[in-house]
């Protein structure tokens, strides 16, 4: 009987990820630079930091504000209130900020202290001298109307935040018909501090002292160059601004009407 010829079995093929493991062991590695792969699974490395602003709840308050920003650009505004957003630049304001620090009223714990030494020497039998009014910065909406309508305010200053703006959207009118100057600074909580309020939506100059006379006469001329003497400020509607996306769809439109116009 011949004998049986066996056939030649193949070795099976090494799996995919041994033989990708084999062939990069060839590949030359740089010693200096050792590679550290890391894991994220639980209890290993620790996962990167993502953004998670798009998943935050935020409050109520929060979310009005940003809608009210946002429906501010989309919107047509009109020139008597789009001009609260052009405001003293930078150094009008620290020069303004300066005179008015010079003149903030008294807190109340000084009056109670001037009232109270006054009484005592009342007490003594000294005779009260009768002193000089001080010259204060005069605040408070009904009283700053009065003064402009006198035509006793030097200078009126009138916060760009005020909410409702119908408590202040009157006010430039008022002095350019009084010819009183006035200039819209950043910041009610700003004009605030200077009258120890938490807010104040506008405040007047009255008089000043000799040696700052100087000062509010650059600062007067100052907002009339930017404020009463430019026209276009307060004919300019604002608003209009749209987004990123509907600016892109707008675009696209646009150029596809160009193109059947010129196949036409």
């Amino acid at each position: 009987m011949a004998p049986q010829k066996t056939a030649k079995r193949k070795v099976a093929a090494l799996p995919y990820n041994v033989r990708n493991t084999k062939a990069g062991k060839d590949k030359t590695t740089e010693p200096l630079f050792e590679r550290r792969p890391r894991s994220f699974g639980i209890g290993q490395d620790i996962q990167p930091r993502t953004d998670l602003t798009r998943f935050v709840k935020w409050p109520k308050y929060v979310l009005l504000q940003r809608q009210r920003k946002i429906l501010r650009m989309r919107l047509k505004v009109p020139p008597a209130i789009n001009q609260f957003t052009q405001t003293a630049d930078r150094n009008t304001a620290v020069q303004l900020f300066k005179l008015l620090s010079k003149y903030r009223p008294e807190t109340k714990q000084e009056k109670k202290t001037r009232l109270t030494a006054q009484a005592e020497k009342v007490a003594a039998g000294q005779k009260q001298q009768e002193s000089e009014k001080p010259s204060v910065v005069k605040y408070g909406i009904n009283h700053i109307t009065s003064l402009v309508e006198s035509k006793k305010a030097q200078l009126v200053v009138i916060a760009n935040d005020v909410d409702p703006i119908e408590i202040v959207i009157w006010l430039p009118a008022l002095c350019r018909k009084m010819g009183v100057p006035y200039c819209i600074v950043k910041g009610k909580a700003r004009l605030g501090t200077v009258v120890h309020q938490k807010t104040a939506t506008a405040l007047a100059l009255v008089d000043v002292k000799p040696e700052d006379k100087q000062a509010l006469a650059s600062l007067v001329s100052a907002a009339n160059a930017n404020f009463a003497d430019k026209e276009d400020v307060r004919r300019t509607w604002g608003g209009g601004i749209m987004g990123s996306k509907s600016v892109a769809k707008t675009t696209k439109r646009e150029a596809a009407d160009a193109r059947q116009v010129k196949l036409k």
